[in-house]
């Protein structure tokens, strides 16, 4: 069954920065959410509070199945985190990394088999399986880490700045991918201070500084303000000049 999730007022601090300033959101079932903001603005700490990395300092998050909670427990069993700084080893070749993940997910053979292949040509890696990781464009590389992400067949996948630094054909292909994925019934979140990305979601949640400034459809938001692109609606959001 589809899952979504509801963030309750969460605080977070790290160090001497409020990296959380009393979040509220709702990522629902069905739908690719893009959480969208400039660096630093606490993406990153909402993704790993929701991975279970990090503690909140106040407030909580939770997940649910057919409406009806469903233990963190569980839901982390079902869930794939793609950090923003992947650790694939770089003498490993994509076959040895995908073969690696399979016996750390102690996925049966014939179920392996199908997903491995289905992976390889979706991210157009099949050619290029013998090659290790360390020789990969920045494109492959993270289309790699998606594979390994994806290769558990998720119901929650967490993607942390996926595309930051990848050429724009690649960013085209991946999101690409990612509409398939949402096919499936994933429930996706997708963290990105590209703001050409954000009209590509189906929802955003806008953070600046810590806090939730906005939700919505992309294009109705942008709509409402007057905004051609959604870097206008952004810096019209936060009240800088365009």
């Amino acid at each position: 069954m589809p899952i979504h999730c509801a963030v309750d007022h969460v605080d977070k601090r790290l160090k001497q920065k409020q990296a959380l300033k009393d979040v509220s959101l709702t990522f629902e079932k069905g739908l690719l959410h893009g959480v969208i903001g400039p660096d630093g603005a606490g993406k990153t700490t909402l993704f790993r509070t929701l991975a279970g990395l990090l503690r909140p300092d106040r407030g909580g998050f939770q997940f649910f199945e057919d409406d009806k909670p469903l233990a963190f427990a569980d839901a982390r069993l079902r869930m794939a985190y793609m950090p923003q700084q992947q650790s694939l080893y770089a003498d490993l070749s994509i076959a040895e990394h995908l073969d690696f993940f399979r016996d750390l997910h102690r996925i049966p053979p014939d179920v392996y088999k199908e997903r491995r292949a289905n992976l390889l040509h979706m991210t157009r890696l099949d050619k290029f399986v013998d090659r290790p990781a360390g020789k990969l464009s920045g494109g492959m590389y993270k289309k790699l880490g998606l594979m390994c992400s994806l290769l558990q067949s998720p119901d929650i996948l967490l993607l942390d700045e996926p595309t930051n630094g990848v050429d724009p054909i690649s960013r085209r292909e991946f999101w690409d991918m990612l509409y398939e994925f949402r096919e499936n019934r994933i429930l996706i979140l997708i963290a990105t201070a590209y703001m050409d990305e954000a009209e590509r979601c189906d929802r955003v949640h806008v953070i600046n500084e810590g806090r939730a400034i906005a939700v919505g459809e992309p294009r109705a938001l942008m709509r409402e303000s007057g905004a051609e692109t959604f870097q206008d609606y952004f810096l019209k959001k936060i009240g800088a000049p365009a």
